[in-house]
């Protein structure tokens, strides 16, 4: 991906067309800072659904994730990679909190029972 203040200079020079794609959010400033959340499960039954992830600073500031539109699915042992965004920045992360939704109205809840996860910021990799 491209920093929208840099696309310009990094795509003009080739010489061929250029097809450029940007994530926005719908709220201004309207920039999506992306971060890859990479779990391993540690349920026996295999979990369909859908995460959530929140975010907080030491000031408790909170930023949460939009939820995305297609479920992942969580097998015992198994990593899964999920890219979620955010429409504001938070440079140090106190507390990270998942929220796991199956988007069903009945039937029974299930809970997702992690046994690692990593947040990692794909604007700014040295975090």
């Amino acid at each position: 991906g491209y920093h929208a203040d840099r696309w310009k200079k990094l795509l003009l020079p080739y010489s061929s067309p250029t097809e450029a794609y940007f994530d926005t959010s719908d709220q201004d400033p309207f920039c999506v800072y992306n971060y890859l959340l990479d779990i391993t499960t540690w349920n026996k039954s295999i979990r369909r659904g859908f995460i959530k992830v929140k975010i907080i600073d030491y000031a408790g500031n909170a930023v949460e994730s939009q939820m995305n539109s297609e479920a992942s699915t969580f097998l015992q042992y198994k990593r899964v990679k999920i890219l979620t965004g955010f429409h504001q920045d938070i440079e140090k992360i106190a507390k990270i909190s998942l929220t796991f939704s199956t988007k069903t109205l009945i039937g029974p809840k299930h809970k997702l029972r992690i046994l690692q996860m990593r947040l990692k910021s794909l604007n700014n990799p040295k975090r």
